[in-house]
């Protein structure tokens, strides 16, 4: 009976150590995922969250543009030497060519090196086809995911 009662406490200790770690992971998946309150922010507050994002990640001079009139550009950023005109779309469907298109004229209007579009959501296969042509960054949802953990 002794025994019996040594293995159901052992079980009941590992029991809690799992219940404990698989806990901790959860919230470590929760907090270096995307929020959920994100696919509703208003585009200038993506724009600032994005901006955020970057600056963490060393890019330095990092600069949110004025609403209109930013020659489809939303942030500019410099990193290691290197100019980015960033695009920002917070959509709640796939971006299409439109966004890489506004990405690389405005990559050419602000003079800098790389054009980027930064998104909450996917590409389409035609915005990824442009932007192979184009030579514009598409930054996805799993690109800003990864952003977030590091």
């Amino acid at each position: 009976m002794e025994a019996y009662l040594d293995i159901v406490i052992i079980s009941v200790i590992i029991l809690i150590i799992l219940i404990f770690f698989a806990c901790a992971f959860a919230q470590k998946r929760r907090k270096n995922r995307i929020p959920d309150d994100i696919d509703l922010m208003e585009g200038h507050d993506f724009e600032y969250f994005c901006a955020g994002l970057l600056q963490k990640r060393g890019f330095m001079e990092v600069e949110v543009t004025k609403g209109s009139g930013d020659y489809g550009i939303d942030i500019l950023a410099q990193k290691d030497g290197i100019t980015y005109a960033i695009q920002c779309k917070c959509y709640a469907a796939p971006v299409g060519v439109k966004a890489v298109q506004e990405a690389y004229a405005g990559r050419d209007y602000y003079d800098c090196m790389v054009g980027a579009v930064l998104t909450n959501q996917y590409f389409t296969t035609p915005a990824v086809e442009a932007a192979k042509k184009l030579k514009i960054l598409l930054w996805d949802r799993g690109y800003l995911e990864s952003m977030m953990e590091e």
